[in-house]
């Protein structure tokens, strides 16, 4: 199996095409119930979020980072996702970052860990982090012992990779290469499943179970490379896995608690 059919979601799920306008809808018509706070994290044209605030004195900050192989999607694609967090009292912020090839993933992720560091001085208390699939990657690299500063790290109560690229290497072997411009030393500083997670990390891994065999391993390396728990959800492909963040449900408990 070539690696680009490995990596392809789309023409395996029933529908696949239609996920991403259905996405954008819901995520205006939330926007439009729950206007978000736009905030700038930096120079770049991507460096800003979108922070929902809830009712109160919020319990703390979710952040959820996007996927879309770091190539495309935006964070107003995924508004409708803050919905269970925000209902339970969080504030939550979902954050854009340079796309490729304008960047590298190793610049990408230094853009994550610089929004998270203005996300967490606007809003008190610890701090869940989510991402899925390429944000899963991200989600996971604000988990590793190389990067966030130490008083920032030690409010990261959580991390939960969802459907994670978690080991880069195969993507070289993709047509997403001409764009990501991989080489083995990028490989070997942004794969967490090569690097150590932070001491005391509290890090879950989900993916769903009717999802590609390449993400179903990928979530696999990751669990079994940092000792964390792994959960397939059953009946659960690329795209739906992500819809229990909108609402109660086992995965919103999976990151909240």
């Amino acid at each position: 199996m070539s690696m680009d059919r490995a990596y392809t979601n789309s023409a395996f799920i029933p529908g696949g095409d239609g996920y991403a306008p259905r996405w954008a809808a819901a995520a205006a018509a939330f926007r439009e119930s729950h206007p978000p706070e736009r905030l700038t994290y930096g120079p770049a044209a991507r460096n800003w979020a979108d922070l929902f605030h809830p009712k109160g004195a919020p319990h703390g900050l979710v952040v959820f980072v996007h996927g879309g192989y770091w190539l495309r999607l935006a964070p107003d694609d995924f508004s409708h996702l803050a919905a269970g967090a925000l209902a339970a009292g969080y504030a939550v912020a979902l954050p854009a970052y340079t796309l490729a090839p304008a960047a590298r993933i190793g610049a990408i992720t230094a853009e994550l860990a610089q929004a998270l560091g203005v996300l967490a001085s606007r809003v008190a208390g610890p701090i869940h982090i989510a991402g899925h699939s390429a944000g899963g990657h991200l989600a996971a690299r604000m988990a590793c012992a190389d990067l966030l500063p130490e008083a920032l790290a030690a409010r990261v109560v959580r991390v939960l990779p969802i459907s994670p690229v978690a080991d880069l290497s195969p993507l070289m072997l993709t047509e997403m290469q001409a764009d990501l411009r991989l080489d083995a030393a990028e490989v070997a500083a942004e794969s967490p499943v090569y690097l150590p997670r932070r001491a005391g990390m509290d890090v879950r891994v989900w993916v769903g179970g009717a999802e590609r065999p390449a993400f179903l391993a990928q979530a696999g390396a990751l669990a079994t490379a940092w000792g964390a728990p792994l959960t397939v959800e059953p009946d659960r492909h690329h795209f739906d896995v992500i819809e229990g963040l909108a609402a109660k449900s086992p995965l919103l408990s999976a990151l909240i608690g």
